[in-house]
């Protein structure tokens, strides 16, 4: 093991620093997956999956889209999203990391500028890497400097076209984008604005059509709606002005060059997007039980300003907070610790997410517990 010694010593620096990841199984009661509805075992789509099976829906796609792989349920999937989220297109990829990858490599060109939130997901950053634009970023959901951002960009002799990116919902912060005002400064600076709503979509807009419904049609914005979240399935949803969908058809790699999303995953993201379309109740309770972990929080943890279904409990140290997370796991609470690089230095976090897996008892049990371990586990 010699020629690996590198690598063992790296290893043994993580786990020095309280930073080694290790995959763990489920267990205890859901708070740590992004299944925000239920949807994923749930038996709608095991019906969906039943009756597209029945309909000779194939597992797999045999190639990439642009080969055989392209299937009728792909197809039947865009078209039914783009309608669903009021776009003129919508363009159906194996997820929403390679979703990222395509919109930030593909679509700003050579000379434009990429202005995105500090906080941006890292998928945005590694497409970003891959492109040909200039990148900066700005203060977290500081409107007023990124607008600054664009008029030093435009001083400075920059040209090009402006993309401002940004998070609907903030997946490790759980805070919400000011998506009006960044639309309002797209607008005025005729720039382009990119809207990831990965943790957004089946909760926040009408019916769970996202955040930035408001102006997803208009032909400056891009947004992501992904399939592995709230939805319940696999995917990722980029709807855009039918020219953008077209650039990533013929300029994204991670489009390109992959196999094609197997077409019984896209037909089960249709009868997701059916179900949001036909059935409040399920966003209605899952509203519901996010604003009862709020409260259970604030009264029993004094804990507030969550925003959304995401609640990052910020304790600092690694070490203490994989403490915590370890005592939660210990009692049946399925609570993940979360430390740099993913989130900045010194804010290492319980991210504790809201799903419909579980319930207003189990919620209020989880903070009681968090109560009384936090205080038993030194800062």
């Amino acid at each position: 093991m010699s020629g690996l010694a590198r690598q063992v010593r790296a290893l043994e620096a993580l786990e020095a620093r309280g930073r080694l990841r290790r995959l763990m199984p489920r267990t205890g009661a859901d708070f740590a997956s992004n299944d925000y509805l239920g949807l994923a075992g749930s038996d709608l789509l095991r019906q969906a999956a039943s009756d597209a099976l029945a309909r000779s829906v194939a597992v797999g796609a045999g190639g990439s889209r642009l080969l055989r792989g392209n299937d009728a349920e792909h197809e039947a999937l865009e078209a039914e999203a783009a309608a669903f989220f009021g776009t003129e297109r919508a363009l159906y990829l194996g997820g929403g990391f390679p979703a990222n990858l395509a919109i930030f490599s593909a679509l700003p060109q050579h000379g434009d500028l990429v202005l995105h939130d500090a906080l941006i997901h890292a998928s945005a950053h590694d497409g970003m890497r891959l492109g040909r634009a200039e990148a900066r970023s700005f203060p977290h959901n500081d409107v007023t400097a990124a607008e600054d951002a664009i008029r030093g960009w435009r001083n400075e002799g920059g040209t090009g076209q402006v993309w401002i990116a940004a998070e609907a919902v903030y997946s490790m912060d759980g805070d919400l984008a000011p998506v009006a005002d960044l639309a309002a400064v797209a607008e005025r600076h005729e720039a382009m604005l990119i809207v990831d709503e990965a943790h957004a979509t089946g909760l926040f807009g009408p019916e769970g059509r996202g955040l930035a419904h408001a102006v997803a049609g208009r032909e400056n914005v891009v947004s992501l709606h992904t399939g592995g979240k709230a939805l319940g399935v696999h995917g990722g949803l980029v709807t855009a002005a039918a020219p953008l969908v077209d650039m990533l058809v013929n300029k994204a790699r991670s489009f390109i060059y992959a196999t094609a999303p197997s077409p019984l995953n896209a037909a089960l993201l249709r009868a997701s997007l059916s179900d949001l379309a036909t059935n409040p109740a399920r966003r209605e309770a899952a509203l519901a039980l996010r604003a009862q972990a709020h409260e259970a929080a604030r009264a029993l943890c004094g804990l507030h300003g969550f925003e959304s279904q995401i609640l990052p409990v910020i304790l600092g140290d690694d070490r203490r907070t994989m403490a915590v997370a370890e005592a939660l796991q210990s009692r049946g609470f399925d609570v993940r610790g979360i430390r740099p690089p993913t989130v900045p230095r010194g804010t290492s976090r319980l991210r504790i997410s809201i799903t419909l897996n579980t319930s207003a008892e189990v919620v209020t049990d989880l903070f009681t517990a968090l109560a009384e371990i936090t205080e038993a586990v030194p800062a």
